[in-house]
């Protein structure tokens, strides 16, 4: 995080509470969701065909893919004839530089941020910077594994955050910017255990290695403006 005069860091969520900065990296520009999420933001788990309660994005994404059925038991893409994808999910920190890292990375085919591992259905930004729903800020990676593997997505994982630090990252506080690994399948498990194993003897770390590693819950997708957040400004980092 920058400010103007380089010199003041701050947790992103109180400081963006008290000056409603839309541009800074963190909980920024409460406002607009105040009411439960603004069109077309966090509010996107659809209605079911009734018009009641809430779909999670897998199921919406099957109802506009038809025959694509969300993902299965190991992580991958259901109903995609061209190209066998699957879907990995990561926090790191603030979900805007995580997501800028792996868009770059070959073989990945697509990328959304949003919010899991807690306990609240429908969360608002507004609602996980408070810090009491239990969700983390995550990128949910959709790759292609025949172009990039599963371990592969963990190095770039671990090489874009520092996993010592726990329930912050930089200057952004909070168990939302907890380090954790998400997995969909028991082979990504035991590969996110392994690679974190690798990385706690290779010394590089003096201090313990936080990073939990749980399996995936819903993924709930944050408000459009948060998608693709660094790209659309022409920016790498948010820090």
């Amino acid at each position: 995080m920058k400010t103007s005069a380089k010199s003041t860091v701050l947790g992103l969520c109180s400081l963006a509470m008290l000056a409603n900065l839309s541009s800074w990296c963190g909980c920024a520009d409460h406002s607009a969701h105040s009411s439960g999420g603004a069109a077309g933001g966090a509010g996107t788990m659809a209605p079911g065909p009734g018009g009641g309660g809430v779909r999670t994005v897998k199921a919406k994404m099957a109802d506009e893919n038809p025959g694509m059925g969300g993902v299965d038991e190991n992580g991958s893409m259901k109903g995609n004839a061209k190209m066998k994808t699957e879907v990995a999910m990561f926090g790191a920190g603030c979900f805007w530089g995580v997501e800028a890292a792996f868009q770059g990375v070959k073989g990945v085919t697509k990328t959304e941020v949003g919010y899991s591992g807690g306990s609240m259905k429908n969360p608002t930004y507004k609602d996980v910077c408070g810090d009491d729903t239990g969700h983390a800020e995550v990128v949910r990676v959709e790759f292609d594994p025949s172009q990039v593997s599963y371990e592969d997505l963990l190095d770039v994982f671990w090489e874009n955050h520092d996993p010592t630090q726990l329930n912050r990252q930089g200057p952004d506080h909070g168990s939302q910017y907890r380090s954790a690994i998400f997995f969909f399948s028991p082979e990504q498990e035991a590969a996110a255990k392994a690679s974190k194993e690798r990385l706690i003897r290779s010394g590089k770390f003096s201090r313990p290695i936080v990073t939990e590693i749980t399996k995936a819950s819903d993924f709930w997708r944050a408000e459009d403006y948060h998608q693709q957040y660094l790209e659309k400004r022409g920016l790498k980092v948010c820090h």
